[in-house]
């Protein structure tokens, strides 16, 4: 496992040490034919959906019962690092690679997935992958979002051989759906320093927080830096830093767990001399309760609009995602307690703050995460590392919880 993981970092290693791999970009579909080429050397029934998703297949005896998958994402952010999604996906079919080696074919199908994205990075998209699987990410999203060079979505998917042509001419909006799923189990480091600081091999996820995402646009009049006078301008940039100024103090203000983020800012057409006339940035919102979440998110926006009239700039909002809060199914975090006992790891239960493929599939189906921890909390870096036998001590642990749920125990009987 660790081998195959170190292999597939090579797939968009980059100068700075890190891995990209963006969307229907050469390097994501090179290291998913990769994916596919391994998994078929584990002896599973692998390929490609219908955009862009790469399914591992073992097939079980009883037909009746529906697949359990696990998997989780195969893109990165920009210089990103190795173990983010890519530990989910190699750990995941690998478990199934072993299970079948060791104990043949299981009673009910097993599946390992990699999901053709879950970033967001180059699209202001998230969850593509596993929302199309899940029916909450429809086709007709990709005909209207672009990346920065002016590339829809849609086009990207063309480019990279997955064309849907014949689903958009029909009107099918989800080629790729999966009507016939058991549950869903996601393995992940956990992004974050809580279970290196407890001293813990494995964290059993109880939820995962609800996010918000918005691009926020400031217009303002591009003048002269010169002749413009201060009381005069009507200054975008400086309006945006006020704006970023108030998200932080009343993040600060509403506490914990909620966390607001500006993680992108861009001055458009900036240059020394001239009064900014347009800037557009992003705003990340989190919290594990919706109703806490939405009211924040009224109240910052509100807040927004009152520093741009009073700068006399206009604004404008978009919502690109919002993923509410899921909990993870209790008897599935039971199941993998009890893999942790046998197993003789130190484990905990935590949220997760960070968002995953699997909040698509809690709302249609159990589901469940299992962390291993993240030296420092660093992730989304190159500089993103895991220890050789926490992964070793997660791997065991979710082969411990695919043979029960696969091949017999008491778990057959909760999907």
């Amino acid at each position: 496992m660790l081998e195959v993981l170190e292999e597939l970092s090579s797939y968009g290693a980059n100068a700075e040490g890190g891995v990209t791999r963006l969307l229907y970009t050469d390097p994501w579909l090179q290291a998913q034919r990769a994916i596919i080429s391994k998994m078929e050397q584990l002896g599973l029934e692998a390929g490609f959906d219908a955009v862009g998703n790469v399914f591992g297949k073992l097939p079980g005896s009883r037909q009746d019962e529906k697949p359990l998958l696990t998997g989780s994402h195969i893109d990165t952010v920009k210089t990103g690092g190795k173990y983010d999604g890519a530990y989910g996906v190699v750990a995941s079919m690998m478990a199934l690679g072993y299970l079948k080696a060791v104990y043949g074919a299981p009673k009910r199908t097993l599946e390992a997935v990699s999901f053709c994205e879950e970033e967001g990075s180059r699209f202001p998209l998230a969850y593509w992958g596993s929302g199309h699987v899940t029916g909450a990410r429809p086709l007709w999203l990709a005909t209207e979002i672009a990346d920065s060079d002016g590339v829809t979505l849609l086009e990207a998917m063309r480019e990279a051989g997955f064309d849907v042509t014949d689903a958009t001419a029909s009107g099918q909006q989800y080629p790729a759906k999966r009507e016939f799923i058991g549950g869903y189990i996601e393995i992940h480091i956990e992004q974050g320093s809580i279970l290196t600081y407890k001293k813990k091999q494995i964290g059993i996820v109880t939820a995962i927080v609800g996010q918000i995402r918005l691009t926020v646009q400031v217009t303002g009049s591009s003048n002269h830096a010169g002749t413009t006078p201060m009381k005069m301008r009507k200054d975008a940039l400086a309006g945006a830093a006020e704006m970023v100024a108030i998200t932080e103090q009343m993040a600060l203000e509403a506490g914990e767990p909620l966390v607001a983020t500006v993680g992108r800012l861009e001055v458009k057409r900036g240059t020394s001399n001239v009064v900014p006339g347009e800037v557009e940035f992003t705003l990340d919102i989190r919290h594990t309760d919706e109703p806490e979440m939405r009211t924040f998110c009224v109240r910052l926006l509100t807040r927004l609009e009152e520093i741009a009239m009073r700068r006399g700039l206009t604004i404008e909002t978009v919502e690109n995602l919002h993923a509410p809060p899921v909990a993870m199914q209790e008897s599935m975090a039971k199941e993998i307690e009890a893999a942790c006992e046998a197993g003789g790891f130190q484990h905990m239960r935590l949220p997760s703050g960070a968002g995953h493929d699997a909040q698509l599939f809690g709302p249609i189906c159990p589901s469940a995460m299992i962390f291993v921890p993240s030296v420092g909390g660093i992730s989304h870096s190159p500089e993103e590392f895991t220890e050789a036998d926490d992964l070793i001590a997660g791997f065991h642990t979710l082969v411990h919880v695919l043979y029960q749920y696969g091949y017999g125990g008491k778990a057959d009987e909760i999907l």
